[in-house]
Parts: structure tokens; sequence; C-alpha cells
């Protein structure tokens, strides 16, 4: 007997249409760039209605932060894992780092969140969207390594944003060319210099 597949809800119809605008919005947002890519474009790749992209989304700017967004989740995952079997509050800062900078070689990632991201959002709202995913990871991290001592003690908030800063010019050094371990090495003698210094010998 012929078997027939079971219906999918309102909902998964619903979100499987949101998940192929985001992703025929990135393959043209990195394709041509956000400016040069039209809404009529990005319904005609996802193959749905003008009608369905505005009853997900406001306007091509809402669709450009839900892809940011979408990428910044995968840069935190890329990160989490990458820092898993560490040994020390420390190492898990050098390989999270080095897990990020990873994941920003992803093709047209870093023109996205870096470049298009703050042009077309606002360094606000991409603040908001890397506290959220990336910055909360590193966050995360520096706070452990001060807990355990590992770290010598300074605003956590400040240290966090300009440690971000570090890493995204390295992630746009990379992107234009730059030596991937110079620049990791480089942001790891950061990471080190703040180690709390050890204990004098008697």
């Amino acid at each position: 007997m012929q078997q027939t597949a079971p219906r999918r809800s309102n909902r998964e119809r619903s979100e499987d249409t949101r998940d192929r605008l985001i992703e025929a919005a990135r393959r043209l947002f990195v394709e041509k760039s956000y400016a040069e890519t039209g809404t009529p474009e990005i319904v005609r790749e996802a193959g749905v209605t003008r009608g369905a992209l505005y009853h997900h989304f406001a306007d091509k700017q809402a669709l450009f932060a839900a892809v940011a967004e979408r990428e910044a989740e995968s840069v935190a995952r890329e990160i989490e894992t990458g820092a898993l079997d560490t040994t020390s509050a420390t190492a898990a800062l050098i390989d999270g780092g080095a897990a990020y900078l990873n994941a920003m070689t992803h093709p047209g990632r870093t023109r996205l969140l870096l470049l298009d991201g703050p042009a077309v959002l606002g360094r606000r709202q991409m603040d908001e969207i890397e506290d959220r995913h990336s910055n909360r990871t590193l966050r995360e991290g520096l706070h452990a390594a001060m807990e355990a001592g590992a770290l010598r003690s300074l605003p956590l908030d400040a240290l966090t944003g300009l440690l971000a800063a570090a890493f995204d010019r390295a992630a746009l050094a990379i992107d234009a060319g730059s030596d991937a371990d110079a620049q990791i090495k480089a942001l790891n003698g950061l990471i080190e210099g703040l180690a709390t210094a050890p204990a004098p010998q008697a």
C-alpha cells in the first residue's frame, strides 16, 4: 500500500518559508552585495511570493538582520565547540579565539558581519547581535578566566569590547590576505599578556 507523506503543520511551512528567504538572501547578499540585491530577486531565488517575504519581514533591512543573526549564531556555535576540550580557562580563550577566526573564513561571513552589517543596520544593532553571540562567548570566557585567577581582574565589559574589536580586525585582515598564523600569534600574545603574574619565588 502506498504511504503518503505526513502533512506539515502551518508552523512548519511558515518556518520553511522563512528559512528559504534567509538562505536565498544570504546567497545574493554575498554574491551581489546588499545594496545591489532587490527583493524581487530574493523571492525568485527563494521560490516564494512577495507576499510571503513581507509576511515574515518588514523590509529588506529586516531580512538582512535575520541573515546577520543566523551568521552570528553559527559563529558562536563554532567558538563553543572549539573550546570544549580545553584544560584551562586561558586555553579556552585561546582556542575559542582561533575558532572565531576560523569561523569567519566561511565565504562571505566577514563582509556580512563586519562590513555590511554595521553599514546596513548601524553599529548599535550589530553590537546587540554580536553581544548575543560571539561577544557573549568571549565575555563568558574572560569571566571564567578571571574567576579562576588565570587573568588579572579588569572591567569585564570594557575588556570584552576591546578584545572583540581586536579579533574583528584580525578577521578583516585575514579576509584581505594577511597571514592567519601571524594574526593568531599576536592575539594569543594579547591574551597571555593579561595573565596574572606568577607568584615571586622565595
